[in-house]
C-alpha cells in the first residue's frame, strides 16, 4: 500500500464521529513506536513532520523511514507538513513524496492568508495531495512556531465559509481554547474549549473536516516520570482528553499530538539512566523510548480518537 492523502480518511471520520491521530516525528524510534500502535489497534494514522525535524532529521530520511512504516503495517498512512510557513516549502515537500501540507497564513492579515493558501492548494492538488489551512492563532510555542497569548485569537466562524470556498482547503485548522507546547495552563486555571465556535463552523461547513492543533493533553505519567528521573518540569496543564474526545465525535476529524511524545520518550529515557545508569548503548534506552510512545499512542487511539479498527 502506498502513502496516502487525507482525503479520505477524513471522510469516514466524519461520518464515522471519530478524529485521526495525526502524530509528530523526529526519528525512527519515534516513528517504530507510534506505528507499532496503530497496527496493535488497526488505526489510520497521520505522521508529520515540521519545518524543525525536516532540518534535523533530513527530508529523505524522514520519507523512507515512514515508507517502511507502511510497508511494515500496512496501514493506511498520510505523510503530513506541520504548519508550513511558505508556498516554496510546500512546493519542496510536496515535490519530495509528502501526501498532505499545512500552510499556515494564520500570521498574515485575511487576504494574504487566502491568496497564499489558494496558491498552494492549485500547486497541491494537481499532484493529488490534499492540503489544510488555519483561520485564528494558538498562543504557545512548538518548533518554529512562536505565538504570544497577547497575539493568539480565536478562529471566526463568519470568515470560514468564506476562506474555504476561496481557497479550496481540503481541512481547517481552528483556534478554540487549544494551545501549543507543554506549558498550556497553570494549576489552578479551568482549560475549556470553545465547543460554541465548534458548533458554529461546523453550521457554517457541513460535512466539512475541522483540524485540532495544540491538543497533548501533558499526562501526569510522564510529567512525573520527567520530574523523578531528572530535573523539575513547570507546573503544568493540558486539554482534558474528555474534551477532545468530545470534539472528535463532533466535525474535528484531525487531532495533533506532539508535547505528549515527547514527554513519554524523555521520561522513559531518563528513567532508564537513573536505573541504570553504566548503560550506553542507545538501542536499549533508544528502545524504552519507543516503548513509552507506543503506550502513549494506543492510549490516545483508544480514549481520544476513537480510531482503533477504522483502518
Amino acid at each position: 500500500m502506498p502513502l496516502v492523502n487525507t482525503k479520505e480518511m477524513f471522510k469516514k471520520a466524519y461520518e464515522g464521529g471519530y478524529a485521526i491521530g495525526a502524530f509528530n516525528v523526529n526519528n525512527m524510534e519515534i516513528i517504530q513506536g507510534i506505528t507499532e500502535a496503530g497496527k496493535a489497534l488497526n488505526a489510520p494514522m497521520i505522521l508529520q513532520v515540521s519545518a524543525g525535524a525536516r532540518k534535523y532529521a533530513n527530508h529523505t530520511y524522514l520519507v523512507k523511514l515512514v515508507e517502511a512504516a507502511v510497508e511494515e503495517t500496512g496501514l493506511p498512512i498520510a505523510l503530513h507538513l506541520d504548519h508550513g510557513d511558505s508556498f516554496e516549502l510546500c512546493k519542496s515537500c510536496i515535490d519530495g513524496g509528502f501526501t498532505s501540507v499545512m500552510i499556515d497564513g494564520s500570521h498574515l492579515d485575511y487576504e494574504e492568508n487566502v491568496a497564499l493558501t489558494k496558491k498552494v492548494v492549485e500547486y497541491a492538488h494537481a499532484r493529488g495531495v490534499t492540503v489544510e489551512g488555519e483561520l485564528g492563532q494558538l498562543a504557545g510555542i512548538e518548533d518554529d512556531v512562536n505565538v504570544s497569548a497577547e497575539d493568539a485569537s480565536f478562529t471566526d466562524p463568519d470568515q470560514v465559509e468564506d476562506f474555504v470556498t476561496r481557497t479550496g482547503v481540503d481541512s481547517l485548522a481552528i483556534a478554540i481554547g487549544t494551545s501549543h507546547g507543554a506549558y498550556k495552563f497553570k494549576p489552578g486555571q479551568n482549560p475549556q474549549l470553545r465547543f460554541d465556535i465548534l458548533e458554529e463552523v461546523s453550521k457554517r461547513l457541513p460535512g466539512f473536516p475541522i483540524v485540532l492543533h495544540g491538543a497533548s493533553s501533558v499526562v501526569p505519567e510522564f510529567v512525573e516520570m520527567v520530574n523523578t528521573y531528572g530535573g523539575k518540569m513547570p507546573d503544568a496543564i493540558g486539554i482534558p482528553e474528555d474534551m477532545l474526545r468530545k470534539a472528535a465525535t463532533m466535525a474535528v476529524c484531525k487531532i495533533n499530538i506532539d508535547s505528549d511524545l515527547r514527554l513519554a520518550m524523555t521520561g522513559a529515557i531518563r528513567k532508564h539512566f537513573a536505573e541504570s545508569p553504566e548503560h550506553f548503548d542507545p538501542r536499549q534506552y533508544l528502545g524504552d523510548g519507543r516503548t513509552a510512545i507506543k503506550g502513549m499512542v494506543e492510549h490516545k487511539i483508544k480514549n481520544v480518537l476513537g480510531c482503533n479498527d477504522k483502518a
